[in-house]
């Protein structure tokens, strides 16, 4: 049962020297405001855990770590949390973001009535959030939950990745629940190894990602089904979809970007969100094999690599002429 405290809080009250102006988001563990800071003036989101939510030790644990998270790393492209202060209850004060969610975006711009965007817009999109990834993968810290719901985009298509409530540490002490939560992450994006119930690491991020770009430039998600289980089996046994098949407009090079990031194994995905922002960023250089559903690992060696390969052949083949020039002149 709720306290009154919580009960009570709504648009127009004052939590410490916060006034709360309307409600933004509501969950299961949690409700937002949008807020003012009486003291300064500047608007903030004040994200208020529910009294049951305060009794669970492994909920409050994760709270506790998302706030850490927020205050720790500083990136344009993450939202922030405030630090700690003096507080009356437990809640977290993070930066308001104005602008509107990806999902929404998606949802009221996307073309021919569903969620696709225009390839240049997603791809400026999915670049940014590498860039944020990219960041946060090297402060140690994993997402888990990407999903268009967590982004949100203002001006200019800038983006501000949202809600670290199951984000991982790498120092941090695992945490395991018992049996399905909401903690799993969304079945649409989910990485196949996070459905078997591995905790995954920043390459889960990419999987998600992948996914993400995929809808943004096809207007549907890699896998659909009739249940959150039909999705996330199918993505155990099954590849999404040709992405030029739903949309031509998709280069083979691009798709050969999505084939590569959403990967059922781990090992063959990107290895960082950088990795993918260079093949995305430089589509001259991505090998494309059109008679094969994928390409090997081998094959899809990575672009520096690849190339510093063919200067190489191409240096031997000279010397090579050149010996066999000799020997046929001795005989």
């Amino acid at each position: 049962m709720q306290s009154e405290l919580m009960k009570t809080l709504a648009p127009g009250d004052t939590l410490d020297h916060y006034r709360l102006e309307e409600t933004i988001a509501h969950s299961g563990m949690s409700i937002m405001f949008r807020a003012t800071d009486l003291n300064s003036g500047m608007q903030v989101a004040l994200k208020v855990p529910h009294a049951e939510m305060e009794a669970d030790p492994v909920l409050m644990e994760r709270f506790k770590r998302e706030q850490e998270i927020g205050q720790e790393l500083d990136h344009p492209g993450l939202v922030k949390a405030m630090n700690s202060e003096q507080r009356s209850r437990l809640y977290m004060v993070i930066e308001w973001v104005g602008g509107r969610l990806l999902r929404t975006i998606m949802n009221e711009e996307g073309l021919d009535g569903g969620s696709r965007l225009p390839i240049d817009r997603a791809t400026k999109i999915t670049l940014r959030l590498c860039d944020a990834l990219d960041y946060m993968h090297k402060h140690g810290v994993v997402h888990r939950d990407l999903k268009p719901e967590n982004v949100m985009v203002t001006g200019d298509d800038e983006v501000k990745l949202l809600d670290f409530g199951i984000a991982m540490k790498d120092d941090a002490r695992r945490l395991t629940f018992a049996g399905p939560t909401p903690m799993l992450g969304t079945p649409d994006y989910i990485a196949p190894e996070q459905v078997k119930g591995q905790r995954g690491d920043q390459r889960s991020d990419i999987y998600s990602l992948g996914a993400m770009f995929y809808e943004m430039l096809t207007g549907q998600p890699p896998f659909t089904g009739p249940s959150p289980l039909a999705i996330m089996n199918e993505r155990l046994v099954a590849d999404a979809p040709p992405a030029r098949k739903l949309n031509p407009e998709i280069t083979p090079q691009l798709q050969e970007v999505l084939l590569r990031a959403m990967e059922r194994d781990p090992r063959h995905r990107y290895a960082t969100a950088h990795e993918m922002a260079w093949e995305i960023e430089h589509p001259e250089l991505v090998g494309v094999d059109e008679g094969s559903r994928r390409l090997t690992l081998q094959q899809r060696l990575l672009p520096g690599r690849r190339k510093m390969m063919i200067y190489a052949a191409l240096a031997v083949i000279p010397i090579l002429i050149f010996a066999l020039m000799i020997v046929l002149a001795k005989r």
